[in-house]
């Protein structure tokens, strides 16, 4: 990927052409740099990127051993085996799919909330060792969140830990057996981490995300909308199906 200014968002009609999209990309990306680093999102929306991405990296023969990962945030106190950590989930979706090796991803940990200093610095020493971040996978969440950069996050914070609001328990109820088992504490990247990759791809799906979608695109600019913060980038990529675009102003795109 190049270095002219890139601001964009594409709309498709389903997730498995908006992940063919994605895929594309970062298969370019790691065709001009065998050794790229990339940041991973997990969630639902990315999962058809993944899957195109793996396919397209069998059905090329492109050798991704070197490529490195550093995924987004992890809950605190939660077992990497359990199948709802971000650990579990990175090694389903962004090694199972994508085709990365285990050895080459990194999802930060914490075993309680103050341990999140020292894991959070060395995180970003981690990062920085890598060369930084080149492209950078997002999702985001009903409240604009980015990561586990709940409303009112620094625009300058760094990997560290936080305190899930309620709204966001209760969006990933759905992958535990009650909002009760969610964790309440989380070690996430920081927005000013996220910010430093060169490249952001945002993919969102689903009608539940298009009021945050609208509001992160065209509404002001605010720390009550984290991925608001997103135009002060000059990388960034919007990737939307239909449901998830059906609050912007066409229009004005």
């Amino acid at each position: 990927m190049n270095n002219e200014l890139v601001s964009a968002v594409e709309v498709f009609g389903g997730s498995e052409e908006l992940g063919v999209a994605v895929a594309e990309l970062m298969v370019a990306e790691i065709r001009r740099d065998p050794e790229a680093v990339v940041g991973l999102a997990t969630g639902s929306s990315p999962v058809a990127a993944y899957s195109a991405w793996g396919e397209m990296a069998r059905a090329e023969g492109l050798d991704q051993s070197r490529v490195r990962g550093f995924a987004l945030d992890e809950y605190i106190g939660i077992d990497p085996s359990h199948p709802e950590s971000f650990h579990a989930v990175v090694a389903r979706e962004a090694i199972g799919l994508a085709g990365l090796v285990p050895s080459q991803v990194r999802v930060p940990q914490a075993a309680s909330f103050s341990e999140t200093a020292a894991a959070g610095a060395e995180y970003e020493e981690a990062i920085r060792a890598a060369g930084g971040i080149g492209v950078q996978i997002l999702g985001i969440g009903r409240n604009g969140h980015l990561a586990f950069n709940e409303p009112g996050s620094d625009p300058d914070s760094r990997t560290r830990g936080v305190t899930l609001t309620a709204e966001t328990r209760s969006d990933n109820a759905r992958f535990f057996d009650s909002v009760d088992e969610v964790p309440e504490y989380a070690i996430t990247q920081g927005l000013g981490t996220i910010f430093e990759a060169r490249e952001l791809l945002v993919i969102a799906t689903g009608g539940a995300k298009a009021a945050a979608v609208a509001a992160a695109i065209q509404g002001p600019e605010t720390l009550d909308v984290p991925a608001s913060l997103l135009r002060r980038h000059p990388r960034v990529r919007w990737f939307l199906d239909e449901a998830a675009a059906a609050e912007l102003d066409r229009d004005r795109l």
